[in-house]
């Protein structure tokens, strides 16, 4: 008797885990349709979801999410409306946790968010041309208490300079040791932040003499590009698309944005500045600098400075790597200084539309 209970138990086991769906007869369940989305969309626009059911599941609600952020729910499989307006330009990924006949399956797909902006093409005019030390591999340039500060690379060079900009002459320097390869340079709260390529480490100075205050490491193992800041917030490029919005005390990221020209991603983002609301990029050896929405990442102007090198003596130059790479504004005279890697000269230049 106790034999013929224990087959019960045993086949009555298999029958209760078989009624249910394993995991990966799940995946395959539901998808997102496709017919319904677009490769790319503009902010302005919607998004418009509902799932393949083919196993004719009944399905008692869906739970959607774009980039792991919660956005809404329906009933069933109704179709479900989501508005772009608010959402990051770049990949967006779709994921539906749908909840059917007691259990729950997963579904995902990608889209990807382009500007609506076209850019405006910015000019500018030469205000002052300034001599620039020719030995400095410009990598950060920013004015602050009408000093100008300089953060240059190089394994073996690297410095953080206070410049005398009008002579090109530095009357302060701290070099770096000979692994770091310096990078971009931003000021905030009389603090220097300075960031290095590879090394995953940035330094944090005192303005006023240059001392090291401490040193920190990156949120996550990126490259270090560019810095600029809006007061409050410091912003960080790594080559990529991506601008990092960082916590200025702990250096850890709170936010980002993907910069896009229309439906182009800006793939080398360089040097930042932070002028009137903007952030002002130097695409790496592009000679150009894209004026960016901070928001959004969308590119609303381009400033062409191909014109500046003819200027530079390039004479035994690395002419693929001594490209324009220096970017600072003066509040005061709302003129942007404007230099490259081992130039010979920096340009006080005004820029109008």
């Amino acid at each position: 008797m106790k034999k013929h209970k224990l087959l019960a138990f045993i086949l009555l086991g298999t029958v209760l885990v078989s009624c249910g769906d394993n995991e990966k007869d799940k995946k395959n369940l539901f998808s997102i349709e496709q017919s319904g989305l677009k490769a790319t969309y503009q902010p302005q626009e919607s998004l418009s979801l509902v799932l393949n059911n083919d196993k004719n599941k009944t399905i008692d609600s869906i739970v959607y999410y774009i980039n792991e952020k919660r956005v809404g729910g329906v009933k069933g499989n109704n179709k479900f409306d989501f508005p772009l307006a608010d959402s990051k330009l770049g990949y967006q990924q779709i994921k539906a946790i749908v909840y059917y006949e007691g259990q729950n399956a997963e579904t995902d797909a990608r889209i990807e968010v382009v500007s609506n902006v076209k850019p405006k093409l910015l000019s500018y005019t030469i205000v002052n041309t300034y001599p620039h030390d020719e030995t400095s591999y410009t990598q950060g340039l920013e004015f602050y208490r009408d000093t100008l500060f300089e953060g240059t690379g190089q394994r073996g060079t690297s410095k953080l300079l206070k410049t005398d900009y009008k002579t090109g002459k530095a009357y302060q320097s701290v070099n770096l040791e000979g692994k770091y390869f310096g990078e971009g340079i931003t000021i905030l709260n009389n603090k220097v932040y300075q960031l290095t390529w590879q090394e995953n480490t940035g330094f944090i100075y005192n303005a006023d003499n240059l001392k090291q205050i401490r040193t920190f490491n990156y949120f996550k193992n990126i490259e270090g590009w560019g810095l600029c800041n809006d007061g409050k917030q410091i912003y960080q490029s790594d080559g990529t698309e991506k601008i990092w919005v960082l916590d200025p005390e702990t250096m850890k990221e709170t936010d980002y944005i993907n910069v896009y020209s229309e439906s182009s991603k800006i793939k080398a983002v360089n040097e930042l500045e932070w002028v009137n609301g903007k952030i002002y990029g130097n695409v790496y050896q592009k000679d150009a600098v894209a004026v960016i929405n901070p928001k959004t990442g969308a590119v609303e102007g381009i400033i062409d400075l191909r014109e500046l090198k003819t200027k530079v003596n390039m004479m035994g130059h690395d002419l693929g790597n001594d490209v324009l790479n220096g970017l600072a504004y003066n509040p005061k005279t709302k003129t942007l200084f404007v230099t490259g890697k081992r130039w010979n000269k920096m340009f006080e230049i005004k820029v109008s539309e």
